[in-house]
């Protein structure tokens, strides 16, 4: 199956949405596979509007096969001849009764293995155990993010609205004139479906008003090494001879 359509218009609107990349099956292994993971330490976080884990394949190491299946494998190597690697992988779970929202935003910041001072890479910040720093544009014009839904989610419990192209305007101040909430779109997806995104749109949640879940596996892929002696705090890549995610 070929993945150029979605390709196109990642590149052109900034997000693109798919069907059935997993069936029922494999998202009923994945959710027991997060079940089942024992849930201590930093990279676990659990309020009563949101159950999130960070560092996900660190923790939950028996998730790698059941997320880079053959159509995900496909789609990373459909949407860039460069070889990708993964960066940062969250699961986020936003319950049914969660009363949360998120206003728009661009995803500015990625997660890195030490502080040190270097040009271009600003806003440090440093949160439960882990660095964040804002680097370089180029590296965030050529992140992918990978949003695997375990839900249905749609305008009622908080899919995603984006606004189309504004990844074409770099890094925007969310209340510049830059962008017009008329644009607003809202990026509906099956369970088992993938919503595809650059982290320059600007992109924005509701609260929940149905009673129903919203679990989301939040992966990001990139093609740069950072600054040295700068690393990604996560980094996993594909071995080409057999397809398979390391």
């Amino acid at each position: 199956m070929s993945y150029e359509k979605n390709k196109i218009e990642l590149e052109k609107n900034g997000y693109s949405v798919l069907a059935d990349l997993y069936s029922d099956i494999e998202i009923s292994q994945i959710i027991a596979c997060i079940e089942n993971a024992e849930q201590s330490g930093n990279s676990f976080m659990k309020t009563k509007d949101l159950f999130a884990i960070r560092q996900l394949i660190k923790n939950v190491p028996e998730l790698t096969d059941l997320l880079f299946n053959k159509k995900l494998t496909e789609l990373i190597s459909d949407l860039s001849e460069s070889e990708y690697f993964l960066t940062k992988a969250i699961y986020f779970d936003k319950p049914s009764e969660s009363n949360w929202f998120v206003a728009y935003h661009q995803d500015l910041s990625i997660s890195v293995d030490q502080k040190t001072e270097l040009e271009n890479y600003t806003n440090w910040t440093f949160k439960k155990g882990q660095y964040g720093v804002q680097p370089p544009i180029e590296i965030l014009q050529d992140t992918i993010t990978v949003r695997i839904h375990l839900d249905k989610t749609d305008k009622s419990n908080g899919a995603l609205k984006v606004i189309p192209k504004s990844h074409m305007k770099g890094i925007v101040r969310a209340d510049s004139k830059d962008w017009n909430i008329e644009d607003e779109y809202v990026c509906e997806v099956e369970k088992g479906g993938v919503m595809l995104m650059k982290p320059l749109t600007l992109h924005a949640s509701n609260r929940t008003t149905n009673g129903k879940k919203r679990r989301v596996i939040h992966l990001e892929f990139n093609k740069h090494n950072l600054t040295e002696p700068l690393a990604w705090l996560e980094h996993y890549g594909i071995k080409a001879s057999t397809q398979q995610w390391l």
